[in-house]
């Protein structure tokens, strides 16, 4: 290859997309400081690729077994809100098909807002099906937020337009006629839970940023219902809205 500009060679690191391809160990011999930080940026870039892939694949394990087992239509839950002062708990529960490759998908506490939001629309776009459940602030009050929690999981599943035969649980088990495995740290581990983390997750902080437009003053679209500051310092000021958790602290203590 002859001599190439830094720019050129930054330009042609961009499509290199392996540790062994040739262009990028004949840069590695270039002496120009400025072609080894393009060198490195790029090796950075594909050790952690080579990482993402590796845990993709060690995400998969549960969905394999399953599939081993003789089950086809695998299912994975997760919810997202058992902990705010406000709002519903929301749950999901997804099936993905086999061939399916975002690699980039994690826990969704471990990932960016952005990232959260396209990862949510393409897991849509591939999911064979996905099911939500929402159980409102009434019903924690009434069953408790651990009940709460079981009932949005059970919505998730029966809100799936493909019948699922496995369910993949985080740290749960569902009153079901269905085969069924808990995974504790789920969402860090199995793949469609961690599918199912990204969607309710997603999903509720889209309904606390309509509530925020409603109920102004107590930070809903940053804080998603928890206790921030913002939060707590909105109800010292204007008091308790229709979407309060009434049984949790501090609220039941201001009735």
């Amino acid at each position: 290859m002859s001599k190439l500009t830094t720019q050129q060679v930054k330009e042609v690191l961009v499509d290199v997309t392996s540790l062994n391809d040739p262009r990028l160990l004949e840069f590695t011999e270039d002496e120009r400081k400025s072609v080894q930080s393009a060198v490195k940026i790029c090796k950075n870039r594909l050790l952690k690729t080579e990482k993402l892939h590796e845990h993709f694949e060690e995400m998969k394990i549960f969905e394999k077994e399953a599939k081993k087992a003789g089950y086809k239509w695998i299912a994975g839950i997760d919810e997202v809100g058992r902990g705010p002062l406000a709002g519903p708990v929301v749950s999901a529960a997804v099936i993905l098909p086999e061939d399916f490759d975002l690699y980039e998908v994690n826990d969704s506490k471990q990932l960016s807002l952005k990232k959260r939001e396209e990862l949510f629309v393409k897991i849509k776009k591939q999911a064979i099906a996905i099911g939500i459940g929402i159980i409102d602030h009434q019903v924690i009050d009434q069953v408790n937020i651990y009940e709460a929690t079981k009932l949005a999981m059970k919505a998730a599943v029966q809100n799936l337009e493909k019948a699922p035969d496995f369910l993949l649980i985080d740290a749960m088990v569902l009153d079901l006629p269905i085969p069924q495995e808990k995974i504790i740290k789920g969402d860090a581990r199995s793949i469609s839970i961690a599918c199912a983390s990204i969607i309710a997750k997603v999903t509720r902080d889209k309904m606390m940023e309509e509530y925020d437009l409603l109920f102004p003053g107590y930070d809903f679209s940053n804080n998603s219902g928890y206790g921030t500051k913002k939060h707590l310092a909105g109800l010292d000021e204007l008091g308790i809205t229709p979407i309060h958790r009434k049984t949790f602290a501090p609220i039941k203590n201001m009735i």
